[in-house]
């Protein structure tokens, strides 16, 4: 089995919970995306902050500014970052592939926000081949880099996940 398809069984259930956590916004509806945009901007510059000490992964294009402008646009501050850790590259490797296949499924989401509200995060997509690359460079280091490195990338996603999962409601506490 690829990595990639191991990283993808083994990380289904964190997944699977995030989208139930989630799935009771509509995205329809302005205070449920307001919601949507509070709960990431919770989770999401704290994941950036910890891959922006990393030296070994494939580039990626932070989107923090893009969920600030769009808060901004329905008059939100930005809320206290939420804490996250990923002690090694290895884990931070595990946080990028959450948080871009985030960005895959946030340009699909895009297209259900109403005309009139801000969605330059959700829409912020993938350049062409930008998500295969990743895909293939962590094939690639997981060929090389042992179980261990494996297993520390799958934690890194699992804690990813958590994060996300941990920050919804934050949205009625933005300072919490």
């Amino acid at each position: 089995m690829s990595f990639i398809k191991q990283l993808r069984a083994e990380t289904a259930a964190d997944h699977d919970r995030v989208d139930m956590l989630y799935g009771r916004f509509a995205l329809d509806r302005a205070a449920d995306y307001r919601n949507i945009l509070i709960a990431h901007a919770a989770a999401l510059p704290a994941v950036e902050a910890a891959l922006g000490v990393a030296d070994d992964l494939p580039a990626w294009r932070p989107r923090t500014a893009l969920i600030a402008q769009d808060l901004a646009a329905l008059g939100v501050a930005m809320p206290v970052p939420a804490a996250f850790a990923a002690p090694d590259d290895a884990s931070r490797w595990g946080a990028l592939y959450v948080i871009e296949g985030s960005r895959l499924g946030g340009t699909l989401l895009a297209r259900s926000v109403p005309a009139g509200l801000p969605s330059a995060y959700l829409a912020a997509s993938h350049q062409p081949g930008e998500w295969r690359a990743l895909l293939a460079a962590l094939e690639a280091r997981a060929a090389v880099a042992g179980e261990a490195w494996r297993q520390r990338v799958l934690a890194g996603a699992r804690a990813c996940f958590g994060l996300y999962a941990a920050v919804v409601g934050r949205e009625d506490r933005p300072d919490a």
